[in-house]
């Protein structure tokens, strides 16, 4: 053993414990489970106006052109925790993300404003008249929002890496009570379903950054020993792409599936219970998405002891989510808070027993996402993703011409895509050094053709 070298203390430095897992880990829980809320008061705000099958897939259609946008910076909390550990970090992370956000926003804009973009909403959907319309005025409600959201990321992240999660929850907390007041006061005035749900979106997320900004400026400080002092814009985007390329891949699923969902009979009952059921299960699916964050933050420091905590956690999510799934829970939810009925109801209480699946392969995924995390090789990650969003296209594509397609079909479809996935993480480095052992046999000179 080596002697401390000078300013280096002699005891060594020991992992943290199961319970301070724990405590780090349950406020990000909350605060996934609070910003699903307010999808689920949105989906019940919805789900009272006279047409509630119209307007829950309207705002799917919406949404999923939104969230494909949106979906590129989901992992910049990930980012700037990884990164923001000195002030060049700090200062190439934050205009690295406001470049990012700016170039995002005008393809955005283009769908939202422009004749064309338009035409490509209604092509991709099989929609026109006067639902596109609809479609096209949430969408240009929603465009500015993508340089708040990436700026919220950016944030949060900080305050993660600082180990503040209690502090995140609270903002989170915010941001839902910010919804839920302009929904109710939507309600309450008459207004338009259009204009309650994006005032809400967006009255909400300004909050947040305002809130989040605040609380970095007061609370948050730089690690003692600074790290990435020399971080270059080429750097940020090698770690960037691949996250980016793995969240829009899982935006593009919902789309796929929509877009082949309606060309059914009467599809809008059936899009309308996939949009309620999707987002309830994400409940439990964004309680595992977490993990994320401890593998970025201690996953370098005591990977086993990660890897343990999560696998305790998981038992507990998934077990949760069967009971309440396969017990009248589901629909005294659905029915008394969200306010789906009839058909939608059924359909939507069947779509999440299904969903019970989805847990489980997304743990298998998260796993092999935290190594790609800490190691900084996000690009399997994207390829992983790639290959979901093909097995969707392929199996709803199968599904469609062979009439099978439905909303249960359809479900099992979207957890098929995140079983090939997962699979493409397991067997991309097994390949990777398989094609790396061949290229060093084609160099060898013993493995060169004779010559004549």
């Amino acid at each position: 053993m080596t002697s401390p070298q000078p300013g280096e203390s002699a005891v060594p430095v020991l992992p943290p414990t199961q319970l301070q897992y724990w405590s780090f880990y349950w406020p990000l829980v909350l605060t996934g489970i609070v910003m699903l809320l307010a999808q689920q008061f949105q989906n019940g705000a919805l789900a009272r106006y006279p047409d509630a099958a119209r307007e829950l897939a309207v705002f799917a259609f919406a949404s999923s052109v939104f969230h494909l946008f949106n979906a590129a910076l989901i992992f910049m909390p990930q980012m700037s925790n990884s990164f923001v550990r000195s002030p060049q970090g700090w200062r190439i992370c934050l205009r690295f993300t406001l470049w990012t956000c700016l170039i995002l926003s005008l393809p955005l804009a283009l769908m939202a404003f422009t004749p064309p973009g338009q035409w490509l909403v209604g092509l991709a959907f099989g929609i026109e008249g006067e639902m596109l319309a609809d479609v096209v005025i949430y969408l240009r409600c929603l465009s500015p929002l993508l340089l708040v959201s990436g700026l919220r990321n950016f944030y949060t992240g900080m305050l993660v890496q600082g180990r503040l999660t209690s502090l995140v929850t609270l903002l989170n907390l915010g941001y839902l009570g910010a919804v839920i007041l302009v929904l109710l006061a939507g309600h309450y005035l008459a207004w338009k379903p259009i204009v309650t749900i994006a005032m809400g979106q967006v009255a909400g997320a300004v909050l947040h950054l305002g809130l989040s900004f605040a609380c970095v400026r007061r609370y948050y400080t730089l690690p003692p020993q600074p790290d990435h002092e020399t971080l270059t814009y080429r750097e940020t985007f090698s770690y960037f792409w691949g996250t980016a390329l793995t969240s829009v891949m899982f935006s593009l699923s919902r789309p796929i599936i929509y877009s082949f969902l309606n060309r059914i009979p009467d599809p809008t009952p059936v899009i309308a219970a996939m949009r309620v059921g999707f987002d309830f299960a994400m409940i439990f699916h964004n309680a595992l998405n977490q993990f994320r964050h401890l593998f970025v933050t201690f996953g370098e420091q005591d990977l086993a002891g990660v890897r343990r905590f999560m696998i305790r956690v998981s038992v507990v999510v998934v077990g949760s989510m069967v009971v309440v799934a396969a017990t009248p829970v589901s629909r005294l939810v659905l029915e008394d808070l969200v306010g789906v009925k009839d058909e939608i109801l059924r359909m939507t209480c069947e779509v999440v027993l299904v969903m019970c699946l989805l847990p489980v392969v997304v743990n298998f995924r998260n796993y092999f996402h935290g190594p790609a995390l800490i190691r900084r090789t996000t690009g399997r990650m994207g390829v992983g993703a790639i290959f979901r969003n093909v097995a969707t296209y392929v199996l709803a594509a199968l599904f469609f011409y062979t009439g099978l397609l439905n909303h249960v079909t359809a479900t099992l479809i979207l957890i098929a895509g995140f079983v090939a996935e997962t699979l493409a993480m397991v067997a991309g480095p097994h390949l990777g050094r398989a094609a790396q052992r061949g290229m060093t046999r084609m160099m060898r000179p013993e493995a060169a053709a004779p010559e004549n």
